[in-house]
């Protein structure tokens, strides 16, 4: 099995569609940061938009065929660039989704707004790896013909869905919104100049074989030495190329690819924490038991104990915000996940 479909088996993501935006200059977006599994997209469909960039530096502009995904989940602005106090926004209220709009001129945007679940604690596994901000552009004028073609296509049918209220219309935008987040991932992982990170890695072809091997075997022993060989290269060079494209080891994906296996297993009461601790590559419980507490920040048992039912939905119904603003989040209902910092240097390190 390839590597994303392996990740999506690990730790299911669901795509939801929150707004249809269509607004005329002046207009601005204040967004974020969402719940804290969630993962913010964005897909422009016509006009153009400047974003504010999270993490400083100089705006970034976002085109038609533009579709940026917010792995880092900040809060974010985007605008039209004019500098002018913004016109309102009113939504309007249809059976599947929600329109957003302003009266303005000039040339529209027309924007589809959403976000991915990932159930946690499975979306540190996307955080650590990700970009904070990712952005590909979807259409034929680019290297990647096929998969950027086949983006374009899935955002032009959610296009048409999103133009009225067909039947089965919430379902089918919700299970494109899915796709497209695989799809954009492909395509990240295709271009030359992906960010460090996960893509970067699985895009560089003589580390394909090492990534495919940590993902589909990974309770295997692995040693630098195997992992080097199966990309023919050293283990000097192996080492190096991790921390060039990963900007992390081979160990710490590894440790990451085990706790969140470990962590599905342990929602199943049946198993003992020896039997998921050996199941994942642990021949010791008890240093499974320091690495999962150091990883995810309470014990296997307090993880266990904790876990909610697994029928709950991770796609939570959302709240919108007044209509000057629908694209304001209910801050009040936005609760933030306390971060637990691991210390690598207790795990398991491929020698």
């Amino acid at each position: 099995m390839d590597w994303l479909s392996r990740l999506f088996e690990m730790m299911p993501v669901r795509g939801r569609l929150d707004l249809r935006c269509s607004y005329g200059s002046p207009w601005r977006i204040d967004q974020g940061p969402g719940k804290a599994n969630e993962i913010p997209y964005h897909a422009v469909l016509g006009g153009s938009a400047m974003l504010e960039n999270p993490a400083g530096g100089r705006p970034l502009q976002l085109k038609a065929g533009d579709v940026l995904l917010l792995p880092g989940n900040p809060r974010h602005v985007m605008h039209d660039g004019s500098g002018t106090t913004p016109l309102p926004a009113h939504n309007r209220m249809s059976v599947n989704f929600t329109i957003s709009e302003t009266v303005g001129s000039d040339e529209r945007l027309d924007l589809l707004c959403g976000h991915f679940a990932i159930t946690q604690p499975h979306d540190r596994l996307l955080r650590r790896n990700l970009p904070p901000i990712l952005i590909v552009h979807a259409g034929s004028d680019t290297a990647q013909k096929q998969t950027a073609a086949q983006l374009a296509d899935l955002v032009s049918l959610m296009r048409r869905e999103s133009a009225d209220d067909h039947l089965g219309g919430r379902a089918m935008l919700n299970a494109l919104s899915t796709a497209m987040f695989a799809l954009v991932l492909r395509l990240a992982s295709e271009t030359q100049d992906t960010p460090r990170g996960i893509l970067s890695l699985a895009g560089h072809p003589r580390l394909a074989p090492a990534v495919a091997a940590l993902f589909n075997e990974p309770a295997h022993a692995w040693s630098l030495t195997e992992l080097a060989r199966l990309c023919n290269m050293s283990r000097a060079t192996l080492a190096r190329q991790f921390q060039k494209n990963l900007g992390r080891s081979a160990s710490d994906l590894l440790t990451d690819i085990r706790m969140t296996l470990a962590a599905n297993e342990l929602k199943k009461s049946s198993h003992s924490t020896g039997a998921v601790a050996e199941g994942v590559g642990y021949q010791s419980e008890a240093a499974f038991q320091r690495a999962f507490k150091e990883h995810m920040g309470v014990t296997p048992a307090q993880w266990r104990k904790n876990q909610e039912p697994s029928g709950q939905d991770v796609l939570s119904e959302r709240t919108v915000a007044s209509d000057t603003d629908p694209t304001r989040p209910a801050r009040g209902l936005r609760r933030r996940a306390k971060r637990n910092k691991a210390d690598h240097s207790s795990y398991p390190r491929l020698k």
